[in-house]
């Protein structure tokens, strides 16, 4: 088939599927012929076509297979053990199948062939190529990588001794402890830190004890114990964080906060740095922050279809504020980001302030909170009103001079998003009158209002059906539940393996309550009343609470009744 035939189908075709223009579609081929870039790229770059429907047409076009998420896609363990971590980046591919005649490998650069026939010498094996999104991709990769040694050396090529606790045996106690850049202790703390990566850790603590300083790592928001350092090492360890953090190594006596940036592969990773003078020395937080982490939509966050639709309609209105409210590290920045990401594009001015900007978004900006300088949210929130905004986002609402601003801003023509910490929906509107902003204004102002939190997930690996023993049936009471709802009377648990960590865990999933503020809660508010009054009038009016999210993913099969107790231990009325 010549070049001229090829391209006149691809017109016929984008007229027909995609609903381009004539004049589009012109100026699309004449800068592919221009600047010799692939179509696919061009349609994308260009936004004429998102990543997914511009894969989508693709596929149809030249037959192939498009898989819309790779969540749960194991990857053959051929294609970890002979392709390096650096090549499946670089090209964006990573193996999807392996059927025994055929290698199936994902792409989302479906007329880029260059890569997959390297991919097949390389190999030596027969590949067929499947269509999925880059950052689905990038995710599986990271996955699948985590557990073989070169996703960390890449990052860390000159360390070859991976034991935590010898590389601290080097570390001499009568050397300089202000002299930081020693080679073991630069090695010991990279290592923590890329062990922490590889295991999915949220944070590292490192805790000085009498004889030692113990490691702990937060994974899926559960802490775990790690090694243990010989306490020799303990000084010259907390100056090292306190060099990459920037921060003063000759003050141990007091709180300091710092933060760094390391790199890994083709992304950086964030870490923000707390040292906290304790009984024994210096106690370190890092919070790891994996700028790499694709930022989900709405419908991979653990919606119910019912509560998705909600949201949706909601986050489409021009004026008002819509608040996502939890504690510390219950997903509220990730579904904020969903909600972003959902209503992105080229017509709408969206601006954020934040601390810490966690990941980047495409056509929005985003605004680093700096307190020192005098950049507080409210201050940021005021300045943004002068850039004409549609849609702002405010990382936190501490105090009424944010939240009053906020409203003040939804009241004008523009839409907010922001979160507040409260343990349901309900009380979130008595904190507001709480910091001191007028009923009338909240009333007025606010449009839905999404409570969640964060269950951990049994891990696929390790699964089992289990009959419920005294101790679960006392669980399942408390959650006013019968072994005769679940499949043949049997629980879902995790039995523990090298995947999970040993906990019958892996990953997590939201569960979400969310209630509109509908005329009958807006005439409550007037009449201030209490949280436990607008949630019981709301349950009555079809409100799903946190917990009854919570159980419904437990009769799926998804998490066990622990975990639900565990996280929904305030929800009740």
């Amino acid at each position: 088939m010549t070049g001229t035939i090829f391209q006149d189908r691809i017109r016929e075709g984008l007229l027909r599927k995609a609903g381009l223009t004539q004049a589009q579609i012109d100026d699309v081929l004449k800068t592919e012929r221009e600047t010799g870039q692939q179509l696919d790229q061009l349609l994308i770059s260009k936004n004429l076509l998102a990543e997914a429907k511009c894969l989508a047409f693709f596929g149809e076009f030249l037959g192939l297979e498009f898989r819309p998420s790779l969540d749960g896609t194991g990857v053959p363990s051929a294609f970890i053990q002979s392709v390096p971590v650096q090549f499946a980046r670089t090209h964006g591919l990573v193996a999807v199948e392996d059927t025994g005649s055929v290698l199936r490998v994902a792409t989302h650069r479906p007329l880029d062939v260059q890569p997959m026939d390297d991919l097949a010498t390389m190999l030596s094996r027969e590949v067929e190529a499947v269509l999925a999104p880059r950052s689905e991709i990038a995710g599986l990769i990271n996955r699948a990588y985590r557990h073989k040694a070169d996703g960390v050396d890449e990052a860390l090529q000159d360390v070859k001794d991976t034991d935590i606790v010898s590389i601290a045996e080097n570390i001499q106690e009568s050397e300089d402890l202000l002299d930081a850049n020693k080679a073991p202790v630069i090695k010991l703390v990279n290592m923590l830190l890329f062990q922490a990566l590889k295991l999915r850790a949220s944070d590292i603590h490192l805790q000085p004890y009498a004889d030692r300083l113990q490691v702990r790592m937060r994974i899926d928001g559960v802490l775990y114990d790690m090694e243990s350092i010989p306490r020799r090492a303990q000084e010259a360890i907390v100056s090292r964080v306190k060099v990459m953090g920037k921060m003063d190594i000759a003050e141990r006596r007091l709180p300091q906060d710092g933060r760094a940036s390391i790199r890994v592969g083709d992304g950086d990773v964030d870490v923000r740095i707390s040292t906290v003078p304790v009984a024994g020395g210096e106690r370190v937080v890092f919070r790891i922050l994996d700028k790499t982490t694709k930022v989900y939509s709405l419908d991979q966050i653990g919606l119910t279809k019912d509560a998705h639709r909600t949201i949706q309609r909601y986050i489409h209105y021009s004026h008002g504020v819509i608040f996502v409210t939890g504690p510390t590290g219950s997903g509220k920045t990730t579904t904020l980001y969903a909600c972003l990401d959902e209503i992105n594009a080229p017509e709408l001015n969206i601006l954020t302030i934040e601390d810490p900007v966690e990941y980047n978004l495409d056509g929005i900006s985003q605004v680093q909170v700096n307190t020192k300088k005098g950049l507080t949210f409210a201050a940021g929130l005021r300045s943004f009103l002068r850039q004409d905004p549609d849609v702002m986002m405010v990382g936190e609402v501490r105090d009424n001079e944010t939240a009053d601003i906020a409203i003040r801003a939804a009241l004008t023509g523009h839409l907010v998003f922001s979160t507040v910490h409260t343990n349901d929906s309900a009380s979130t509107i008595s904190r507001l009158i709480d910091i001191g902003v007028e009923p009338y204004l909240v009333s007025s102002s606010l449009l839905l209002v999404i409570a969640q939190r964060l269950l951990r997930t049994i891990c696929p690996n390790c699964r089992e059906p289990v009959e419920p023993d005294q101790r679960q049936m006392y669980f399942l009471e408390d959650l006013k539940l019968t072994r005769d709802q679940f499949p043949d009377g049997k629980l879902m648990i995790g039995r523990g393996c090298d995947e999970c960590f040993r906990s019958g865990f892996a990953g997590r999933t939201a569960i979400y309550e969310v209630m509109p503020v509908d005329p009958v809660v807006q005439e409550q508010i007037i009449n201030k009343a209490t949280a436990s009054q607008i949630k019981r009038g709301a349950l009555e009016r079809g409100l799903r609470t946190l917990r009854m999210d919570g159980v419904e993913k437990l009769l799926a099969g998804l998490t066990t009744p622990e975990e639900v107790l565990r996280v929904t231990q305030l929800d009740v009325l």
